[in-house]
C-alpha cells in the first residue's frame, strides 16, 4: 500500500505535504482510538457459520479477519503495480485488478470494523480500523493518478497497443 501512489502524490501532484497527512493521520487515528475505547467487553460471538459469514457478522477475533485479507490486498496491489511499472501490464489489465478488488475490500472493511470489538486492546482495533480507511485513500490516489495523471504512472510513451488508454 502506498509504494508507488505516494510518492507520486508528493511530487506530482502535491495537493498535501508528508507533515499534512502525517497529522491527519494522527488525528484520525486518535479519533478512532477514543471511538474503540467506548466498545465494552469483548462481544465475540461463537458461531457455528463458516469463517467469511462469521467474519462478516463480527464473530470472529480481529486478528482473523484483519491479518489475511490485508496480506493478500497488499499483495495484489503491489503486484499489480509493479507488473505496470515493469510494462508487462496494460492500463486496462491494472484497472480490472482494481475494479476486482471492490468487493472483497467492501467485505474486509465491513468485517474489520465488526470484529473490532473482540481484540483485547483497543489500540488494536484503532489501527485496524484506521488502516481500512487508508485503503480507501490509497484507492481513491489510485484513481485519481489513472485519470489525470497517467503519464506519470504508467510510462504512456513507450505503450504502443495501448496509447489510448493513457488519456
Amino acid at each position: 500500500m502506498f509504494i508507488y501512489s505516494l510518492p507520486l502524490f508528493f511530487t506530482h501532484i502535491g495537493l498535501a505535504s508528508p507533515l499534512d497527512l502525517l497529522i491527519m493521520f494522527i488525528a484520525l487515528f486518535m479519533v478512532l482510538f477514543i471511538r474503540s475505547l467506548f466498545f465494552g467487553e469483548d462481544q465475540q460471538k461463537k458461531s457455528a457459520d463458516n469463517y467469511l459469514l462469521a467474519a462478516w457478522n463480527g464473530g470472529v477475533a480481529l486478528k482473523w479477519a484483519f491479518w489475511p485479507f490485508f496480506l493478500i490486498l497488499n499483495i495484489c496491489l503491489y503486484g499489480a503495480d509493479t507488473l505496470v511499472k515493469v510494462g508487462m501490464f496494460t492500463v486496462s489489465g491494472w484497472d480490472d485488478v482494481h475494479v476486482m478488488l471492490v468487493l472483497p475490500i467492501v467485505w474486509w472493511t465491513t468485517a474489520v470494523w465488526r470484529c473490532s470489538p473482540n481484540t483485547a486492546l483497543s489500540v488494536w482495533a484503532a489501527c485496524a480500523r484506521l488502516l481500512t480507511v487508508s485503503v480507501f485513500f490509497e484507492y481513491s490516489l489510485k484513481l485519481l493518478i489513472r485519470i489525470d495523471y497517467p503519464r506519470i504512472f504508467f510510462g504512456c510513451d513507450e505503450l504502443l497497443l495501448d496509447y489510448g488508454s493513457c488519456f
